[in-house]
């Protein structure tokens, strides 16, 4: 068996294909990354969202389940 691939440099060229199969690999690359973090930043406005919309919440339930009590003088 014999390697493809002598050398380095002719890995790197991949018979004269390595300027189509780099940019593949390094556009696909760039996609998934920027979909990670795309992804964890709408994970992180969520999280902010839903506790804001817990605080809010709990807000209202306290604010109903205290009475008014009138005050005699």
């Amino acid at each position: 068996m014999q390697p493809y691939f002598y050398s380095i440099s002719e890995f790197i060229a991949m018979g004269k294909h390595g300027v189509f199969v780099w940019s593949c690999w390094a556009i696909t690359i760039g996609v998934m990354l920027a979909f990670i973090i795309y992804s964890r930043r709408q994970r992180q406005a969520l999280i902010k969202q839903l506790t804001i919309q817990q605080a809010r919440q709990a807000q209202r339930t306290t604010k109903k389940s205290t009475p008014i009590t009138k005050q005699s003088d």
